[in-house]
């Protein structure tokens, strides 16, 4: 039976839901005749005033109102789209009924969470009804982790193209990010932090390398992650731990965990900030003042009076860069393919993108990884995939076409 709507926008009236929903009236207008899409969420009040600043007028994007802690609801708002596109966080408090209401309702769903001790549970409790449904549930579908999931799938396809194998190892290796933070993300990663301190399962989790993937699946020989500066022969430059590599790396292994493993048992994935621009000495003092620094909030954020003090006076959730701060935004990721015999047979790859790599892309990403699902065919079974294995080349070619967000070859 057809659905309602192509794509159902939850959390429309937030940061990152505002820009993704620009983003759709942009690229697909408001009329449905693109794409079928509407907003959603809990205040009629906002959601009206959205429609209006994307000037819809009546009967366009007609608002889904609901409250996301009731179920029955969010099954009922499930049940009218094709794919439920959430922009709504910190998920583990505000996103669990929707996703099960898309597992049982076999509806497709994309989100930007970045909590892995979330989505291993999403995972757990609704995955063979994902599985059963034929839901696609694909997390992580902005720069945490587009970049680093399709950067590993595009580079291993033209290292095999080329040389008629794959990688045993890809680095990716930040070469310059400039962009800023939304209230949003700062609650997630207090959220994430909080249930951390009181629950040690959720620190062991968080510890392992390999926690997203299926759980019957081989694990690799990727140990736990970095904590300090490095020296990276590859890249000739001094390096420090990528604060978001703890999640990329992981979604990234799951992905070829899901693929049948298809660089080889010993594949291994590492994401750090190099500094190849600065001389040696001043490169050294770089990646060693970013990882103290990382160490050193990670650290500060275990404590409660720091974690209340961070949810007091830094931004809140609903808000994030200007417009201009977007606007100059911007993120340069490099993937070094190791070749398994010969360097000379090194495969290297860019992944560029023109905005705020948080905020200014990730909302593209999101709305364009949407419309992915409900318009391009894809082979991908029922049940909790990843941004590489539910759409893969053609969300790559929607992001270069759509997204200010570029795959290329060295």
């Amino acid at each position: 039976m057809d659905k309602e709507f192509d794509v159902l926008l939850w959390g429309a009236t937030g940061f990152t839901g505002r820009l993704t929903a620009q983003h759709l009236a942009d690229r697909y207008g408001v009329d449905g005749e693109g794409l079928r899409w509407t907003i959603g969420g809990r205040s009629l009040e906002k959601l009206e005033a959205l429609r209006a600043t994307l000037n819809a007028s009546d009967g366009q994007l007609t608002p889904v109102v609901a409250d996301a802690n009731d179920l029955a609801a969010m099954r009922d708002a499930a049940s009218r789209a094709r794919v439920v596109c959430s922009a709504v966080g910190p998920y583990t408090r505000y996103g669990s009924n929707l996703v099960q209401a898309c597992a049982e309702n076999g509806t497709d769903y994309c989100d930007l969470t970045g909590e892995v001790q979330w989505m291993r549970a999403m995972m757990d409790a609704h995955g063979e009804a994902a599985q059963a449904s034929g839901a696609r549930i694909v997390h992580t579908c902005g720069f945490d982790c587009i970049p680093s999931d399709l950067g590993v799938l595009y580079v291993q396809r033209a290292m095999h193209e080329r040389h008629g194998t794959y990688a045993k190892q890809v680095k990716l290796r930040v070469l310059d990010f400039r962009g800023g933070f939304s209230g949003g993300t700062i609650a997630s990663m207090i959220e994430l932090v909080e249930q951390a301190s009181q629950d040690a399962a959720i620190r062991a989790l968080l510890a392992d390398p390999y926690s997203l993937n299926p759980p019957d699946a081989d694990r690799g020989l990727d140990g736990p992650d970095r904590l300090t500066a490095f020296y990276d022969e590859d890249f000739a430059a001094w390096a420090a731990p990528f604060i978001m590599g703890p999640v990329n790396t992981r979604v990234v292994r799951r992905s070829h965990a899901l693929m049948g493993h298809p660089y080889g048992p010993e594949f291994r994935y590492d994401e750090a900030i190099a500094f190849p621009k600065l001389p040696t000495p001043g490169a050294w003092a770089a990646a060693n003042a970013a990882a103290a620094a990382s160490a050193g909030a990670m650290g500060a954020m275990t404590l409660r009076p720091v974690r209340e003090l961070a949810a007091r006076y830094l931004p809140q959730p609903g808000s994030g860069p200007s417009e201009q701060q977007m606007a100059d935004g911007h993120f340069k990721l490099a993937l070094l393919a190791r070749h398994p015999e010969d360097k000379a047979k090194n495969v290297l790859a860019y992944v560029q993108g023109d905005r705020d790599p948080g905020y200014g892309a990730t909302a593209k990403m999101l709305a364009e990884s949407a419309a992915c699902l409900a318009q391009d065919g894809s082979n991908a079974p029922g049940g909790f995939s990843t941004p590489a294995t539910a759409m893969g080349a053609s969300l790559i070619e929607r992001l270069a076409n759509h997204a200010g967000v570029r795959f290329s070859l060295g």
